[in-house]
Order: structure tokens, then sequence, then C-alpha cells
């Protein structure tokens, strides 16, 4: 409890200054660009622009074996068919065997400020999920609550709206999506679940792959530059679960869910620092839990606070960051039926570490993780992680 009194006050003390960088990639406040972002905004009048970011983890728990991947590479292609009208996707190697498509979506500009956008696209929750480029937040994993609670990466098929409104530094999106994937027949004729209570909602990603469409769902977020070093966002996501046609009349098939999500960047001189807070509430998970013998919980809760210090001179062209992330996250906020929560979902990360960015666009990390858990007795491994990450 000392921990997170001494954290949360350092985060909150921080964010009463305020200056113009941003927090590993020179851009305004207003301007801070993921990969997708960058394809766009980066053409300089060529049909086709080439990016890409890859990560390499070495991740190593107390009394185990360690382990070496190639967590990702990833290939960003744009194509840019007029001066409105462009085409971006993200393609994607996990654990150098595992392909997929991130995103692909076009993208069509009304005006300045004002863009159409249809495709396989992030929803715009949290931080990470949108900004997850490895140069772009601390540690060597990505925050627990983007895994277990947003979940990052999330990504749907789905087509809306965003721009900004410059004269109030506000920016906005807004979208219809298909939802998550809740439940289908299995092999033997029964009804399989693929949302569970370890981590909520993340077995039901469709990402784009043949994906079921019963009803849509609806997503926005606004996000606020107007204070110097300063950007707050929020976010909201509603609507019902997709089950197959075999079984989407059944009582229990689909649950509803709701997410809203608060986060907070800010930049001064030679600090930074983040947080985040994700709440969701699922309805009817007593009735899907009966009809898939699961343990979905009725709410999920993570949030976390970070600071970092950059150890070199403002003048170096490198940064050293030490930084220290205390989050918590509970996929058993709240059961409903008879279902009785489980400790062992409420977990608790300590993450301290470096990074050292030794160009623009290149980053070590090392950093360890104290975990723990609500349940009396339990064990849980803490764990040494060490990264290379890229991005361009």
């Amino acid at each position: 409890m000392k921990t997170t009194n001494l954290l949360i006050a350092l985060f909150i003390s921080a964010i009463s200054f305020s200056q113009t960088f941003s927090d590993s990639i020179p851009a305004t406040s207003a301007a801070q660009e993921n990969a997708a972002q960058r394809i766009l905004s980066g053409n300089f009048g060529k049909a086709v622009t080439i990016g890409g970011y890859g990560e390499m983890v070495y991740n190593q728990p107390e009394g185990d074996n360690g382990k070496l991947d190639v967590h990702r590479l990833v290939l960003l292609l744009g194509y840019k068919f007029d001066e409105r009208t462009q085409f971006i996707t993200e393609i994607e190697v996990e654990h150098v065997e595992e392909i997929y498509i991130e995103q692909a979506f076009v993208n069509y500009a009304i005006s300045n400020n004002v863009n159409l956008r249809g495709g396989l696209m992030l929803i715009p929750m949290g931080i990470v999920n949108e900004y997850h480029e490895p140069t772009t937040f601390n540690g060597t994993e990505r925050p627990a609550v983007d895994h277990d609670i947003v979940p990052t990466t999330w990504r749907e098929l789905g087509v809306g709206v965003n721009g900004r409104f410059p004269e109030i530094s506000l920016g906005y999106q807004a979208y219809i999506f298909n939802g998550f994937k809740s439940t289908a027949l299995d092999d033997e004729g029964g009804v399989k679940g693929f949302l569970k209570g370890k981590d909520g909602l993340r077995g039901g990603r469709q990402k784009g792959i043949e994906s079921t469409v019963d009803s849509p769902t609806f997503s926005a977020k606004l996000d606020y530059y107007g204070i110097p070093g300063l950007r707050f966002g929020l976010a909201g996501y509603f609507g019902q679960t997709q089950a197959a046609d075999e079984v989407e009349d059944l009582d229990g098939a689909n649950i509803g869910v709701s997410m809203v999500g608060f986060d907070v960047r800010y930049a001064f001189r030679k600090f930074t620092a983040r947080g985040e807070f994700i709440y969701a509430s699922l309805s009817d998970t007593d009735k899907y839990n009966t009809l898939t013998g699961r343990d979905l919980g009725s709410a999920l809760m993570g949030y976390y606070v970070e600071g970092a210090y950059n150890l070199l001179p403002l003048t170096a062209k490198q940064k050293l960051y030490a930084f220290a992330r205390y989050e918590q996250y509970d996929t058993h906020a709240s059961t409903d039926g008879s279902l009785v929560s489980n400790d062992a979902y409420n977990r608790q990360d300590i993450t301290a570490g470096l990074s050292y960015h030794i160009a623009n666009g290149v980053v070590l990390k090392g950093d360890y993780q104290f975990k723990d858990n609500a349940l009396d007795g339990a064990e849980v491994s803490n764990q040494l992680n060490f990264g290379i990450g890229v991005w361009f």
C-alpha cells in the first residue's frame, strides 16, 4: 500500500508542470503518432511508403528456464491514391511463425480535420492498444492491464470517422465495429466459450479472421491536448458479443459489454509519466457461464501509474530512462450467479528498469517485475526481462 501511495503521489505531482516534448519519439503533444499515422502523414509525394517495427525479448521467471523470442516483426505499407485517399496495412509475424494482419484500412480525408476510415482497425481504448510500437513505452513487456483488460492488440473490422477540432485542441474517433466472438459449437456438438475468467475478453478477439457478425458495437474516444506536454484520453466501447449461427438463439450465447477507459500522458523536460484506468461491465455472464462451463467475471478492472526520468543530459541525442510502474488488475472484479470471485485473478505487478534509446527508433530495455495476487498462499514468480526494440 505504501508503494502504491508513493507512486500515485509522484504521478499526480508530476502533472502540475508542462512542456512540449513527447514520451520518446520527438513530436508535439498535439501530433503524437503511431506507426499507421506516421505512414499516413509521411508520403511526401510518394505513392508507396514503407515502415516497420519489431522486438526481440528474453524472459527469465524465477526458478524456471529463460525464454528467448523474436516476439514480433511488423511491416507497414501505405499507398497514396490521390491527395485524399490512402490505404494502410500492417503485416505482423509473431514468434517467427504466426502471421497476422493487424491493420488494413482505407482513409479518405474529407477535410484537414475530418477523415472517413473503413477496414481492419485498432479499437481506440487506453494508450498501448493504439501506441504499441516498442520505442514508445517503457518495459520489455507491455503493461498487463493492456493485455488482460483492454485487450491489446485489439482490432476488428469496422467503419467510422476521426479527426480534430483544432480550435479546442480535441481529437476524436467514432466507429462501428463487429464485436468479440463469445460462443460456437465445438467438435462434440457442445457449446464452446471463447471468453474466460483469467484474461476476460481476450480470447474473443476476431482479428478480421472470417469474423462472425451478429450485432454492431460502438467505439469512441476523445483526446485533449490543449495543455503543453499533457494529453488526456477518454474512451468508450459498447455493444453485444457475437455468437455463431448454430448457437446464437441459446440463452447465454451472447453477453453485453460496456467498457470505459481514461488515460493520461505527460512529459516535462527529463521527466515523463503516464497512467491508465479501464473498467468493463459484462451482462448475462451467469447465463454464459452456465451454457459454456466458463468462469467469466461480470466486471473487469485495471489501472497503472508510471514515472520515468531521463538520466542523460537534455542536449544528448541518446536517452536513458529509469522507470517504475505499478499496476493493479482484476478480471474477477465482480461475478454473477453462483460464481465465486477467484482471488488469483486479482493481480498486482511492480515493474522497474531502464530504457536506453541509443538512436531515434532503437531502444534497449531491461527490467524486473515483482508479481503478486490476492490469493492466500499463492506463489507467483517474479520475472527478469531484456529486450531490443526498433521502429522506423
